[in-house]
């Protein structure tokens, strides 16, 4: 069955239509927006006339709506078949999947007080909702029958793909056990879901409190005019004239570290950083997570799983939580060498440039640079103007897709957006016909949510008549007026990253929503997007969009020598802070429901020490109190898929170098084999299909420069 919760507001109520107290009111006498298919191209959301008080009410009849329709299928008097029962439960809870996605993208990426009150009234009814669905045991009895008769019933791959795939998600969700398990259950959905909704809002408030203001120009030095221009104008648009802001991304490190050349500076920046979700304010998560670990735990129970990660793993491609941890034990020696290698580097370059003090995590950001610099004589500084945003997106993204699968794209002003800085583009496919819709929102704002991602405002399929709607959401700096959008390299390395998971999406092509695009494994979504990461250093690619803004020169060869050369440069770091943070997620995740509840600072401390890993300088990516992925975003105990999806992307992109590299003839052979796959079939064989054989380590450390690559000596 199709899964509408979103990872934003992940859970649903069957019942009531009436408006709880705090509800936002709709205004009278006016349709709502999403109780029709919208008549926009692609049935786009109708954010002309989508008001925040619409959203509750649709969520209430959208539910209802559902709760009748699957009443309908569970007590059908005639015997159950494909089609009266799995195909029938596709076709359901159309009106929930339309304000779901649109609400959820919104909430996500332009969030404001009403709407926050609607996901805090609305995600655990919407738990309930899921939860009357999956734990119905007349509708999982029809489910069952179709499930035993499966090889009978003459279907087709994709049709005994989802029988198997429906029947894998009751049974996950539990509906095999007791009924007083089950009450026990539907209890801890509502509480985990709200537990949930709490941390993804307190998160905000909190990153947007953590913004380091600066009180002088002194206190920026180092950083360039853009970005000091920039400052100011966060600071303004926060009331704070004369004053400048640093607002804080989702992770650790922060940008500003490469460039600030004062020490105190830079450590109360890294500071804000790491303790902006503990601060023992309203805004304080830790409370939060140790909730979630233990009812996360005690879910797990219910099913027979002795931990939450065991729980998870068991339809994912690793399997097991020992399999991570195998994982995680060949990629962990070669990178703690490096980190010490790499830390010791540091503190040489510290003191060969005359200063006296110890290196620390607020420090390794800018002596990396230095390093960086001396060794490869690159500066951030020489790179940013070849990448200007717009430039990036249309002569680099688009244009590598187009190389390797013959889309193109073309800009649109006829269609509302939720706010004035996103783009929308048609999409089109090899032979001129239309693929689908894609929005752009890029620049950072107080009421979004940090990071990057992906996500679609309409789903593809087949059976419904749909294709896909999707967005990429990033967190760049907004530059001030008038002056251009410039990228660092590890932008230009998200823009194409999340447009991997777009064409995951754009290339959908299954009959029904529950197998479509990316609802796949997590240890799988991020193949595509990973290995999309590896065009935007392309020969090819790169010369056709790295562009000075200013003359529309090339970049220079030189220069584009010394990106590549230095591209292996910091991999320690880079892969430690992975690792550091998939361990924290495992530690958190393979609690038995046994275990007390944990003091999430003993907890964490505990847990880094025994990765074995530098932590004491390379400090996760994520620090639990503001892990968004693992207690919010449908990453518990899948953080690792980072790692896991990094080894099949480098596994994909060695095959593409030995046949060609970027040509349209591999491009279309990767999107038959992998993109246009959704979940129709099983991840190993589909991957083995592509690649010839398992997924081998080897090309994942040898771009990394963690091993030596072939015909090396």
């Amino acid at each position: 069955m199709k899964t509408w919760f979103k990872a934003t507001i992940m859970a649903s109520c069957m019942t009531a239509i009436a408006l709880p107290a705090g509800a936002v009111q709709a205004p009278a006498q006016r349709p709502n927006p999403f109780a029709a298919e919208s008549n926009l191209p692609f049935h786009a959301p109708r954010f002309d006339v989508i008001q925040d008080a619409d959203y509750q009410p649709a969520f209430e009849a959208g539910m209802a709506e559902q709760a009748a329709e699957i009443a309908r299928i569970a007590d059908n008097p005639a015997p159950p078949t494909f089609d009266n029962t799995i195909v029938a439960m596709e076709r359901s809870g159309r009106m929930l999947d339309r304000v779901n996605e649109a609400f959820s993208g919104v909430v996500g990426a332009n969030t404001n007080p009403a709407l926050d009150k609607v996901q805090e009234i609305e995600t655990p009814k919407l738990s309930q909702h899921q939860d009357a669905i999956y734990l119905n045991p007349k509708l999982f009895a029809r489910v069952q029958s179709v499930y035993d008769r499966r090889a009978r019933l003459g279907l087709n791959a994709e049709q005994k793909q989802l029988v198997e795939v429906v029947y894998q998600q009751f049974v996950h969700a539990g509906a095999k056990v007791s009924p007083a398990d089950k009450e026990r259950l539907k209890a801890l959905n509502t509480e985990i879901s709200s537990l949930e909704t709490s941390f993804q809002q307190k998160l905000v408030a909190a990153a947007k409190a953590g913004a380091l203001v600066v009180d002088s120009p002194a206190g920026l030095a180092g950083m360039d005019k853009g970005a000091i221009d920039a400052a100011a104008q966060a600071a303004k648009e926060r009331g704070l004239p004369g004053k400048w802001v640093l607002p804080l991304q989702n992770t650790t490190q922060q940008p500003a570290l490469s460039s600030l050349a004062d020490r105190a500076a830079r450590q109360a920046l890294f500071d804000h950083s790491w303790n902006r979700a503990e601060r023992g304010d309203a805004n304080d998560t830790r409370s939060i997570i140790e909730q979630l670990a233990q009812r996360r735990a005690q879910k797990a129970a219910l099913f027979g799983y002795p931990t939450w990660a065991a729980y998870v793993l068991s339809d994912q491609m690793a399997k097991t939580p020992a399999a991570v941890q195998r994982f995680i034990a060949q990629l962990a020696p070669a990178t703690t060498a490096e980190e010490k290698r790499e830390a010791a580097e540091l503190q040489a370059a510290i003191r060969s440039g005359g200063e006296n003090f110890e290196l620390k995590p607020w420090d390794w950001q800018r002596y990396s640079d230095r390093v960086r610099k001396t060794k490869y004589d690159l500066d951030e500084a020489e790179i940013r103007p070849y990448f200007q945003l717009d430039r990036v997106l249309e002569d680099g993204v688009f244009y590598a897709a187009n190389q390797l699968y013959g889309i193109s794209f073309k800009e649109r002003k006829d269609i509302p957006v939720y706010q004035p800085d996103v783009r929308v583009f048609t999409v089109y496919d090899k032979d001129g016909s239309e693929l689908g819709l894609m929005y752009f929102d890029y620049f950072k704002r107080d009421n979004k949510n940090g990071g990057a991602w992906m996500s679609n405002f309409v789903g593809q399929s087949k059976l419904l008549g749909t294709k896909p709607v999707v967005y990429n959401v990033a967190n760049f700096t907004k530059p001030a007026p008038g002056q251009p959008a410039l990228l660092s390299f590890d932008d230009v390395t998200t823009m194409f990253h999340e447009f991997g998971h777009a064409l995951h999406g754009l290339f959908a092509s299954q009959t029904y929503p529950t197998l479509s695009g990316t609802n796949v494994a997590r240890d799988f979504v991020e193949f595509p997007s990973q290995f999309n990461e590896h065009w935007a250093l392309d020969p090819k690619v790169l010369a056709h969009y790295a562009r000075d803004y200013r003359t529309g020169a090339p970049m220079p060869q030189a220069l584009v020598d010394k990106i590549k050369r230095a591209s292996k440069f910091g991999q320690g770091y880079a892969l430690g802070e992975l690792i550091a943070a998939a361990q924290l997620d495992l530690a958190w995740h393979d609690l038995p429901a046994s275990a007390p509840r944990q003091n999430a600072d003993a907890f964490e401390a505990a847990a880094l020490a025994k990765t074995g890993l530098d932590v004491t300088d390379v400090p996760p990516r994520y620090r639990s109190s503001y892990f968004l992925h693992i207690w919010a975003n449908g990453y518990s105990a899948g953080y690792y898929a980072y790692l896991w999806t990094q080894m099949l992307e480098n596994d994909v992109y060695a095959w593409f170098e030995q046949h060609g590299g970027l040509t349209r003839a591999n491009g279309q052979r990767y999107r038959d084999m992998i993109l246009s796959k959704g979940h129709t079939e099983d991840y190993g064989p589909m991957f083995r299909a592509f690649y010839g054989k398992d997924p081998d380590i080897g090309p994942m450390l040898q771009d990394r420069g963690l091993a030596p690559t072939p015909g090396d000596k």
